[in-house]
């Protein structure tokens, strides 16, 4: 109860209920009442139309009956039962007698209530009448009917009317009422227990995602509602827990990330120091004067030389690979025959072979339409033809092989280390041979970029033979195969 929404909901079910119980108990009573007064009427009708039967019955005196065990009897024998007030008047309405309670005496030349003389007019014509809307000369409410007498032929020779105090049908109502406020405080009491305890589940799972809410606020990513319902509430939760999950992963892939950043930041840091402080160290010898011989400062020119231009491609490897990795770095996407990138690439890397006599052979029986970046595959596809003669012994063979689902490159060299071949993808990872020495490490990743880009993947791996294959699988993932060299 100590939640303002529990407290709410157990106010707003009090309220409903309480609503509830007072249409209940004006409805009932009013029923009640109506049914209580018409009980009463036919009751006062029933003893009107029974003394009238007798009256008007053949074997009767008629109105005339007199004395103690006529008409006066009749009439304090129905005033008796029915503790009315009974009068009798003849066919053209002067009353003849009355009874009240245990007396009853002859009124004729006497005037009739006023409360009665409607009714009276109505019953002289043949006709039952009511009416609720009198009241006695105490003022208590009272209700009267009348029946006329009619003899055999139907004729009308005079009418009953009795009148009846209505007290006792307000205490039947407030009898009932009694007993239904009794019902309803003890539904009540019932009610409003049941009311705290259902306002108290319904919350208990939103506190429940309030906690896990708190919680992923605070930056406890594990935090779960593990709420379980088949409703909004369990739809909220759900979403909750997915949101939870969400969170956890990116919170993993942002340490991941931060790794990354650091351990590029080192790898960037190192590659960077290297050709500065050759550079730094060469300037300061030709300044100072350390180095004055011409064919000495020359040698230093030279290795300063390649270090900015090694410095150069660095930096312009690194820009390479930032703009790839950049989602909003559009490319420039075209329909191409994927074999002319591949073969431009060849004739590049061919030239790059000369000097080891290595020669690159390629099968591709059919054109490949594709839709891509003409300048950037050409860029991929000649980054790992020239590792591939990097790598491979004078007098060797890089082999070319192309179909509709996959592109593979394969050479005769030395091959990937089985330790290295999960992370020659990665930044600044490079082999430490002498066929790399002036590598920056950044190639493969940007040829990874570039395939990632034009929807291919790139994988690489050693064939049984020897050497080392990449494979560009464009559309159905198949095994890698090698070319044949001549």
């Amino acid at each position: 109860m100590k939640s303002k929404i529990t407290r709410r909901l157990a106010g707003y079910f009090a309220l409903v209920l309480l609503a509830f119980s007072l249409v209940i108990g004006g409805v009932f009573a009013a029923l009640v009442q109506r049914q209580a007064v018409e009980k009463q009427r036919d009751e006062l009708q029933r003893y009107a139309q029974s003394l009238a039967d007798i009256l008007g019955s053949p074997g009767s005196s008629g109105l005339g009956m007199n004395g103690k065990g006529g008409t006066m009897a009749y009439l304090r024998f129905i005033g008796d039962v029915s503790d009315a007030g009974v009068w009798m008047v003849d066919a053209v309405g002067a009353p003849l007698s009355v009874s009240m309670g245990h007396m009853a005496q002859s009124i004729e030349g006497e005037n009739l209530p006023e409360a009665l003389l409607p009714l009276v007019s109505q019953v002289l014509r043949g006709e039952t009448a009511f009416s609720d809307a009198l009241h006695t000369a105490s003022g208590a409410d009272a209700l009267a009917v009348g029946v006329p007498i009619t003899t055999a032929d139907g004729s009308v020779m005079g009418g009953v009317l009795l009148r009846a105090q209505s007290d006792h049908a307000p205490a039947a109502v407030r009898g009932g009422l009694f007993m239904l406020l009794i019902s309803l405080l003890t539904a009540l009491t019932a009610a409003a227990l049941l009311a705290v305890w259902l306002s108290c589940s319904f919350t208990r799972p939103l506190a429940r995602m309030k906690t896990a809410a708190a919680a992923l606020a605070g930056g406890a990513y594990g935090a779960r509602a593990d709420v379980h319902q088949s409703d909004e509430i369990g739809e909220l939760a759900d979403t909750l827990d997915t949101l939870a999950v969400r969170l956890e992963e990116a919170s993993r892939e942002s340490e991941k990330l931060e790794g990354l950043r650091r351990e590029f930041t080192a790898n960037i840091s190192h590659e960077l120091r290297t050709p500065v402080t050759v550079l730094r160290g060469s300037l300061e010898a030709l300044c100072d004067g350390v180095v004055s011989d011409g064919p000495k400062v020359a040698e230093y020119h030279r290795e300063m030389l390649g270090e900015a231009r090694h410095l150069e491609r660095l930096v312009n490897d690194l820009l390479e690979l930032s703009r790839l990795q950049n989602r909003d770095f559009a490319i420039e996407m075209a329909p191409i025959n994927l074999l002319d990138p591949l073969q431009e690439a060849r004739r590049s890397a061919a030239r790059l072979g000369q000097s080891k006599s290595v020669y690159l052979e390629m099968q591709a029986p059919t054109p490949l339409p594709f839709e891509g970046d003409y300048g950037r595959l050409r860029q991929m596809f000649l980054i790992v033809l020239d590792n591939a003669v990097k790598f491979s012994p004078p007098g060797g063979c890089v082999a070319i092989a192309a179909d509709s689902e996959k592109i593979v490159i394969s050479d005769q060299g030395c091959g990937i280390k089985e330790d290295q071949l999960p992370h020659i993808f990665d930044r600044f990872y490079r082999s430490r041979s002498a066929q790399n020495a002036g590598g920056t490490g950044l190639g493969l990743a940007i040829a990874a970029g570039i395939a990632r880009r034009h929807g291919m993947e790139i994988t690489a791996d050693n064939l049984p033979e020897g050497g080392a294959v990449f494979t560009f699988r464009l559309a159905v993932p198949m095994a890698p195969e090698s070319g044949k060299c001549p």
